[in-house]
Order: structure tokens, then C-alpha cells, then sequence
């Protein structure tokens, strides 16, 4: 799950360069190209791409529409800043810290899924919480790992300041866990799960806890799409198209997660597995629901509140509501003046309609 990989250094370059980045133009035109990196609820766009779904949809709107997946997820959403692509996979968090908090106006046109189980903590010898308090914790530093480690520490009356955080690249948590000096992991599947299984390993938190607030989507440019409907109709119809396939037992929905699967560099079983662990949005009204729903605003406060807290809200953020946040029902968390992020469940409602 390359998606939760954050670095200080590719966001103080971004924000830097800021100023001689443009969106996407926000005309109207018909040639589309939207990026994505592995994550087991991205996946999908790869294979939308690769079965001609995409295509069918895309002609259905007179358009093209281009899905490119891009090894490197923080890089993909450097590139969908600086206007190289329409739309990029990418979570709630990111968005709001990278294009948002740099200026870009972007919107949750297909809120995919989130984390139900996929990011935990796994403490060595011990099986409780609390047990966390004076230990070095090793995860990948700003990143979602380390959003679920605030929020844990929360739940038993301790803080950041009680830890010492551990830098330490994904790639390296499995060996270093096997080290004897490190006693605390948070990470992700399936990296979660391999470490899990060793017999003095105790997961003690996870996803689960908090869910609902690690949000996966495909974020699109707000202005290209205000002036171009036909680009959010054909990638949510696409998406769900999908999406009733892969949720059915049959060999249709059986090929099409083996081919996810392949392409994730697991098998079925694995693949299954890490969906079980992901709360997918089969169902377009479930992501409308979710998309409405009265917790979302409160999920994007705890973010804004961390992304401040780290220094990587935006540059020179006075404050954790610099960057106005939109919601489905219009109300705004943050600057009314600066609204960069906004949740707007249209185009899903026309495909849990019937109108797409």
C-alpha cells in the first residue's frame, strides 16, 4: 500500500515550486488523463484501463480518457498538481496536504473506499495499548501510519510525546522488526499481516478503530470538471461498472480481481484478503451516503489538525483551518475564503440513480 508513503522533502519541493505550476486547464476539452499508483482499492484503475471499460464509457461522452499508473504514489500526486493529469488516486489526507494546501482546487469525484482493518500497530511481547508509552515506535514518518498512531495514543490518554517515532522506510519494517531493539511497528497490508503472524507479535490498534478516516479516492481538478461533466460521468461509470463486477462471485468478478491481483504482485486469495480488510464502496449509494454523512467533516478536522501540528498543512499556515474544506451538504470546515478541497457526491448520486 504505496499510497501512505510521505516525505517532507517532495512537499517542501512541491510547495516551493508552486508558482510556476498551472492546474489542468479548466476548458472545455475532450481528452482526459487521470494517474494511480498500487493500493489494493486503486487497483481497479488499472484493469478499467486495460479491459476497455474505461474506453466504452469514454466514448459513450465523445471523450478520451487515458488512465496512466505512475511506481511512485507521492509522485503521482506531484504530477496531478502541476497539471500533468486531470485526476489522480489519492487519500483524504494527501489531498488536502499536497494539491490543497498548495493551491489546487480539487474535488472527491469517486470516493472509493477506506482503511477497515489494513493499518495497525503491532507491539513485541506486549497485548495491550498503553504498553506503547516510553517505546520507540518505527513507521514511515508523516504518513498515514503516523496519523493512526496519534489517533491510538488519544484513545488511552497519552500523546506523541510519550513515544519516540522511528523513521523508517516500508520497505525496511519487516527486517527491522526482526531486530531486537525494535518493539513497536505501525504500518500496512500486507506488510501488517506478515509481522502479525510472527509468534511474539501482538496487534493492538488498527484502522478499524477510527473507521471512516482513512479515505481513499479518485480526486479530480475542480474546475476541469465544472467545465467538462462528461469527463466525471464517464469515470464514475466506469468505476461502478467495475465495481458490480469485482463484487460478484461470478467468473467475471473472479477473473477480473485475479487479474488485480497479478497486477499487485499477490494472488486471489491475497488479493480477497486485503479487500476484506478495506471497506470498498460497491454500491455508488453507499459512497454518497458515506460522502454525506456527519462524521466526514470531523474525520477532516483530525487531519487538518495533524497536517498543521507536522508543519505540513501549507506554507505558512497560520492555522489547521487554512485550507477550506466543502462538504455535500455546503458546509465548510476551514477558510470559507480559501476552499481547496470539497467532498461532492454528484456523480455518484447519478450512477446510484440510474442517470449515467
Amino acid at each position: 500500500m504505496i499510497r501512505k508513503l510521505f516525505t517532507t522533502l517532495s512537499l517542501a519541493a512541491l510547495l516551493g515550486a508552486t508558482a510556476s505550476f498551472s492546474p489542468a486547464l479548466a476548458t472545455e476539452k475532450t481528452d482526459f488523463k487521470v494517474c494511480w499508483s498500487i493500493y489494493v482499492g486503486w487497483m481497479p484503475w488499472g484493469y478499467l484501463q486495460d479491459s476497455g471499460i474505461m474506453e466504452k464509457w469514454a466514448e459513450k461522452y465523445d471523450i478520451t480518457v487515458e488512465i496512466v499508473q505512475i511506481n511512485d504514489y507521492i509522485e503521482s500526486i506531484n504530477q496531478y498538481t502541476a497539471g500533468e493529469y486531470d485526476g489522480c488516486s489519492m487519500t483524504n489526507m494527501d489531498a488536502l496536504s499536497i494539491p490543497s494546501g498548495g493551491g489546487i482546487d480539487t474535488t472527491a469525484l469517486i470516493v472509493g473506499d477506506y482503511s477497515n482493518g489494513n493499518d495497525g500497530i503491532i507491539l513485541k511481547d506486549k497485548t495491550a495499548l498503553a504498553d506503547i508509552a516510553g517505546q520507540n515506535v518505527n513507521l514511515v514518518e508523516l504518513s498515514v501510519s503516523h496519523y493512526l498512531l496519534a489517533r491510538a495514543l488519544e484513545t488511552v490518554g497519552l500523546s506523541e510525546m510519550d513515544v519516540t517515532v522511528v523513521n523508517t522506510s516500508d520497505a525496511d519494517m519487516i527486517a527491522a522488526w526482526a531486530t531486537g531493539d525494535v518493539t513497536s511497528v505501525v504500518t500496512w497490508n500486507p506488510l501488517l499481516s506478515e509481522i502479525e503472524g510472527q509468534t511474539n507479535a501482538t496487534k493492538v490498534f488498527d484502522s478499524a478503530n477510527i473507521p471512516g478516516e482513512i479515505i481513499d479516492a479518485m480526486m479530480v481538478n475542480t474546475e476541469t470538471l465544472a467545465d467538462n461533466p462528461a469527463f466525471g460521468k464517464a469515470l464514475t461509470g466506469a468505476w461502478f461498472e467495475l465495481m458490480t463486477i469485482i463484487a460478484s462471485d461470478s467468473d467475471e468478478g473472479k477473473a477480473a480481481r485475479t487479474a488485480m491481483a497479478e497486477a499487485s504482485g499477490t494472488d486471489l486469495a491475497g488479493y480477497d484478503a486485503q479487500l476484506a480488510t478495506t471497506e470498498m464502496f460497491f454500491d455508488p449509494a453507499d459512497a454518497v451516503s458515506f460522502t454525506k454523512s456527519a462524521d466526514l467533516p470531523k474525520t477532516m478536522q483530525f487531519v487538518a489538525e495533524f497536517l498543521f501540528d507536522k508543519g505540513i498543512l501549507g506554507e505558512g499556515a497560520p492555522g489547521p483551518e487554512y485550507v477550506g474544506v466543502r462538504f455535500a451538504d455546503g458546509a465548510v470546515y476551514g477558510d470559507e475564503a480559501n476552499i481547496k478541497l470539497r467532498f461532492d457526491p454528484t456523480y455518484m448520486e447519478m450512477a446510484a440513480n440510474g442517470d449515467l
